[in-house]
């Protein structure tokens, strides 16, 4: 699979989650922005940085698994 087809797959995996979350659980998404406005920024940084960390390393096996 190339780069730009990989990067498609990609991108159309994330819409897909994040659009099953707001067609499931819209309520729930407003309880949620307001739990990750009271959290410190530092904490929403980690938060983001480990989401990063935990993708890279999905990609990594990913790529591993697929030869």
């Amino acid at each position: 699979m190339g780069a730009f087809a990989l990067l498609l797959l990609a991108v159309g995996l994330v819409l897909t989650l994040e659009g099953l979350v707001l067609a499931l659980a819209p309520s729930r998404i407003d309880e949620l922005l307001e739990l990750i406005r009271q959290m410190p920024v530092e904490t929403r940084r980690n938060l983001g940085l480990g989401a990063v960390a935990l993708g890279i390393a999905l990609i990594w096996l990913a790529q591993g698994l697929a030869g």
